[in-house]
């Protein structure tokens, strides 16, 4: 008796809540994970609110019904059509995720959740480190789960002293200005005319004797207080922001808003929902005198990535709209700097490199895709990169190169408006090598890949397989088995098209 009357109550706040909300059907996914329990708990808020909420528990954790956190603790909801895309906007912060992923997106931030989102007949329900990202850093929420009572408990967390490192540096008409924190903060960015802030969430910032910032012609002053951090532009300047990871930093690229006489430097936007895909680079890996991996019959990784590339070209001019441009065509030398050069000279909506690994491990096996970053995401990905970084023309390190250093920190600066855009076109790539292939899902991970270094669009590199395995070196020596690749690489930049485009797949999708 007492369920039904909480379901009911359920319903009805769920209709009188405040949200922005689209029809969603229940998602039909045949690898859905069992349910082993679901019902009404107790959402406690404290100062004696409690309100249902829905749950269900399944072997990755528990599930909670986020249009009842919505209604109770604030923000907006906005489901997207069929279930492709779901917004969350909390404190002026807009976070995007899916029902076919576990990843979480804001701006250009990518979590990691403990399991995918799911829609069924009784709502959208999330997982609880959805919950504790969103409003732990938006509002300072702390969540607690307490299985045998089934509550939910929210609760304030306490304030903490962080420390701020400012560096400023003016560069062909863009000031950056990076914040560099030991760890993330709780904190939101709020622009208003004149000056953007970076303000903290119950956290307090310790300030002291800090260094002074250079004079700057658009940013006048960074003002630091204990509720964060101010910079006060110039009358015409206006401020972009975004976040690196490793260590943690705020980042502020402060422009002109009226062009004005001399060198400007672009400024790089992300693409957006219903931006059209119009030309893909494809890069076949090595060449020339550099011939990459080799396997144990002879075959190099070389004469494979071309012959990858070529069919990869063919299938993508068959089924899309699209122009389509090699980096190399024939067996040449060709640094990596220039690859993607190439790219950024086309105007490239996508750049995808393709590899084979090789290991001292003969049983690896599978296929890997990689987006860029600073930090290696494991050992395996930083040895990839080193292997993949031989045919620079500058140590793969920087070792005893203060240019190349500071040249790869403003390219992850310039790469990272695109890193949600790359992330989301690797995870499609492993999901569709690892389905169609029956290959090892050896993940979606990141490394300081050279030749994805200089790109000014979503970018990705995929290791196809491992001819340091003799099995995997005989099927990619099989024409029928690299057309069988090809078509699963053709089906991922199909997915992401639609997805980016925002139009529906074709109808002969699943028939390649």
């Amino acid at each position: 008796m007492r369920a039904t009357r909480w379901a009911s109550t359920l319903a009805l706040v769920c209709l009188v809540a405040p949200l922005s909300l689209q029809a969603a059907e229940p998602r039909r996914d045949e690898e859905a994970l069992p349910i082993w329990e679901s019902g009404i708990a107790t959402l406690d808020v404290g100062t004696e609110r409690r309100f249902p909420i829905a749950y269900a528990v399944t072997p990755l954790g528990t599930l909670f019904s986020l249009h009842a956190v919505v209604a109770n603790l604030g923000g907006e909801l906005k489901l997207g059509p069929m279930n492709q895309a779901h917004e969350l906007t909390v404190a002026n912060a807009t976070y995007i995720f899916g029902p076919d992923s576990n990843s979480l997106i804001e701006g250009t931030e990518i979590y990691s959740l403990a399991q995918r989102p799911t829609v069924a007949e009784d709502g959208l329900k999330v997982p609880l480190d959805l919950l504790e990202t969103v409003y732990g850093e938006q509002l300072s929420y702390e969540f607690v789960w307490d299985q045998a009572g089934r509550t939910l408990t929210v609760r304030k967390l306490p304030a903490r002293q962080v420390t701020v490192d400012v560096d400023l540096v003016h560069l062909q008409g863009v000031t950056t200005v990076v914040l560099q924190f030991p760890s993330r903060p709780r904190y939101r960015v709020r622009h208003s005319p004149g000056q953007v802030a970076v303000e903290l969430i119950g956290d307090r910032l310790q300030v002291g004797a800090s260094r002074a910032t250079p004079q700057d012609q658009l940013v006048e002053k960074v003002l630091q207080t204990p509720q964060g951090v101010r910079l006060v532009l110039a009358p015409d300047a206006e401020a972009h922001d975004y976040t690196l990871q490793d260590p943690f930093r705020v980042v502020f690229d402060v422009y002109r808003s009226s062009p004005t006489a001399g060198p400007q430097l672009a400024k790089p936007s992300p693409p957006t929902r219903g931006d059209r895909i119009r030309t893909i680079v494809i890069d076949p890996g090595h060449g020339g005198t550099n011939t990459g991996a080799t396997g144990s019959e002879g075959i190099e990784e070389k004469e494979l990535t071309l012959l990858l590339a070529q069919a990869l070209r063919s299938r993508l001019q068959e089924r899309l709209p699209v122009q389509v441009v090699m980096t190399r065509s024939e067996d040449v030398d060709l640094p990596l700097d220039t690859r993607t050069s190439i790219a950024n000279q086309q105007k490239a909506d996508l750049f995808i490199s393709l590899h084979l690994n090789s290991v001292q491990d003969p049983s690896a096996h599978g296929a890997e895709t990689y987006f860029l970053s600073l930090q290696a995401s494991d050992e395996g990905a930083a040895r990839a990169a080193a292997m993949e970084n031989l045919d620079s023309a500058v140590p793969p390190s920087g070792d005893g190169d203060p240019l190349y250093d500071l040249q790869l920190i403003l390219w992850d600066l310039a790469q990272s408006h695109y890193l949600a855009e790359s992330q989301r076109l690797a995870s499609l790539v492993q999901e569709e090598l690892n389905e169609a292939m029956y290959l090892r899902n050896r993940g979606v991970k990141q490394a300081p890949f050279r030749v994805l270094l200089g790109a000014a669009m979503p970018a990705v590199l995929v290791e196809c397989g491992f001819l340091s395995n003799p099995e995997e070196e005989s099927k990619l020596l099989d024409p029928a088995y690299r057309a069988e690749l090809v078509d699963a690489l053709v089906r991922a930049v199909i997915r992401y098209r639609a997805q980016r485009e925002g139009i529906p797949l074709p109808t002969d999708e699943a028939i390649p």
